[in-house]
């Protein structure tokens, strides 16, 4: 598991090893969220890199009447 230290101006530095798992590139932007005591940080992918992620998924299902109001 990997360490950081938070700087003066709270700026730390992600370590490679993250960096290449997550395929974060320098100029990209993350999201960031707080859940309680930990932060996470969430590439912001563009929409056309989402094409196909649910290939395969079926997206047959019932229905409500009220739903097609």
């Amino acid at each position: 598991m990997d360490t950081v230290t938070v700087s003066p101006k709270y700026q730390v530095v992600i370590p490679l090893a993250v960096r290449e798992r997550a395929n974060i590139r320098v100029g990209e932007r993350l999201q960031v969220i707080c859940y309680d005591d930990r932060v996470e940080l969430i590439p912001v992918r563009p929409m056309r890199s989402m094409r196909g992620f649910l290939k395969g998924y079926d997206a047959r299902f019932e229905r409500d009447e009220a739903d097609r109001t």
